[in-house]
């Protein structure tokens, strides 16, 4: 068993910003604190997107904090140039992330390791007085069960195992999701396929005009207001409405963004609706989005009735040793980073009250 006073779980965004925020606060890695990471190599969940996605196409990507991302090629794919930036950036500041490691899961340490909290892994068992939980949600992609899904005789894919658009040229497709990646997915698919459908469970709302900070500020509070009731987060467009871009614009009037209802069930060929409408199909693609992978934590029994886990700022109301950043208000780069640094600062004071920790390197910077 080795002892850290914090464990940050995930190199993401926010991972990677409270660890930061830790190295300011003159905690160092692998002595004070440890950042476990189970994807193979630097990017987070970006190494994962698929090569379409460009970097000019990404929106409101904020770089980390101390380190601007500039210079980045807009026609290159985001997981390259983000996953070049993440790996840029824990070699500035010497994060010395662990990884591959899986984290199976956090319990409650015995009376006889002074409160502290274990973290079982594939590494080892890491005993630890506070704990970051930066884990997102790209582990934990939400697919639905719909009536005869286990007939179909096509592919049934999800956004996490999106190839690209090259793949579903000549074949019938329907995208089911009204978020971001579901309209990105349409877009790019119905440039080759033989024919598209959009279905989605309520009709998008197409947001025009600015999105500022104080619009921005106004979805955060929505979002919070669920996690303060311990219901699970939103997703960001349900919140904010989709962006009505130049290319949205274009898609609605070639009628490629014509939504459909729900679909009733799901027949060997396609799908069917109540009314009884049908349509071929060869894929489905289920853009539905992602829940918190939070699955490790499950012994320590955070989730409220609702479903959710209550968060005071960045403390899990439960258990106020665990931090989550990058859950629900703060999943966002910018809300990630600041997340990050709140999570760090209220560690860092628990340390110095409770006289462990480096308190006398408080304010080092890195």
């Amino acid at each position: 068993m080795r002892e850290r006073d914090v464990v940050v779980i995930g190199a993401g965004q926010a991972g990677l910003s409270a660890a930061y925020h830790l190295r300011r606060a003159g905690l160092e890695p692998d002595r004070d604190f440890v950042v476990l990471d189970h994807a193979p190599r630097p990017g987070g969940a970006w190494q994962f997107r698929w090569p379409s996605l460009t970097y000019g196409k990404v929106h409101g990507m904020h770089s980390l904090p101390g380190m601007e991302l500039t210079g980045a090629d807009d026609g290159r794919p985001s997981s390259e140039v983000i996953a070049e930036y993440f790996d840029a950036y824990e070699n500035r500041f010497d994060l010395r992330v662990h990884r591959p490691v899986e984290v199976k899961a956090v319990r409650e340490g015995s009376e006889g390791e002074d409160g502290r909290l274990l973290v079982e892994t594939s590494e080892d068992t890491y005993a630890t007085r506070a704990l970051v939980n930066a884990t997102g949600t790209w582990d934990r992609p939400f697919r639905p069960r719909y009536p005869g899904q286990e007939t179909f005789r096509g592919r049934q894919l999800h956004t996490v195992d999106y190839p690209g658009p090259a793949e579903f040229a000549g074949q019938r497709v329907i995208v089911v999701g009204g978020g971001a990646s579901g309209t990105q997915h349409l877009m790019e698919i119905a440039e080759v396929a033989a024919a598209t459908y959009w279905v989605t469970r309520r009709p998008p709302v197409f947001r025009e005009g600015p999105f500022g900070e104080e619009q921005g500020r106004a979805a955060v509070a929505m979002v919070e207001e669920r996690v303060r009731r311990g219901l699970p987060p939103q997703s960001v467009v349900s919140v904010t409405g989709l962006p009505l871009t130049d290319a949205v614009r274009r898609a609605r009037e070639e009628r490629v963004l014509d939504r459909l209802p729900m679909f009733e069930r799901i027949t060997p060929d396609g799908v069917a609706w109540a009314d009884g409408r049908t349509a071929e199909a060869d894929v489905i693609l289920w853009a539905t989005g992602f829940r918190a992978a939070v699955d490790h934590l499950a012994p320590l029994r955070l989730r409220e009735p609702g479903g959710g886990i209550r968060v005071e700022d960045t403390r899990a109301i439960r258990d106020g040793r665990v931090h989550l950043v990058g859950y629900g208000p703060s999943a966002s780069t910018i809300g990630a980073n600041r997340a990050g640094r709140a999570a760090a600062r209220s560690i860092t004071r628990l340390l110095e009250r409770t006289g462990s920790g480096t308190p006398a390197a408080q304010g080092a910077s890195v």
